[in-house]
């Protein structure tokens, strides 16, 4: 496997995750070669990373009309490991990393039914304020949930 800037050492890094997201790679968003188009990865990690946070109990608060937090994402990227095709099974594994005041840098992992690397990736996401766009720090509480160890999988 390539060396990856924000993998130290891939089998422990692969041990740390304990949510999934299961997707099913559909023929749309395969491309004219027949694998999975380079934008699809970005959309299967926002899906796991939305029901991850449900998992947590984030997203139901931040969708309250009268919280004044909101999570956006800073940066994203992802690592293609190997060609993915229409209808094959993936698990799309999210974890928090590291957290900072007001962030979260996640990482992301997708793998075949056969349990092989396909998709790695990260991403900051912040907590701002929505009347000022400003960073929001994370409660104790929400920090508490973020390193909570649940296993568990969401279709």
């Amino acid at each position: 496997m390539m060396k990856i800037s924000y993998i130290d050492e891939i089998t422990s890094w692969e041990e740390e995750f304990d949510y999934y997201y299961e997707v099913k790679v559909r023929f749309s968003e395969t491309d004219m070669f027949g694998h999975l188009n380079n934008t699809v990865p970005f959309v299967y990690f926002e899906q796991a990373r939305i029901a991850f946070f449900k998992s947590r109990g984030f997203m139901q608060d931040w969708l309250k009309p009268e919280n004044e937090t909101i999570p956006v994402v800073a940066d994203l990227q992802c690592d293609y490991l190997s060609q993915v095709f229409f209808d094959e099974d993936l698990k799309i594994y999210v974890k928090a990393n590291s957290l900072g005041k007001s962030s979260v840098d996640l990482h992301y992992m997708g793998k075949r039914a056969d349990g092989s690397i396909c998709l790695a990736g990260r991403g900051t996401i912040v907590q701002i304020s929505k009347k000022t766009g400003k960073g929001v720090p994370w409660t104790e509480e929400m920090r508490e949930l973020f390193v909570k160890s649940k296993k568990s999988a969401v279709r």
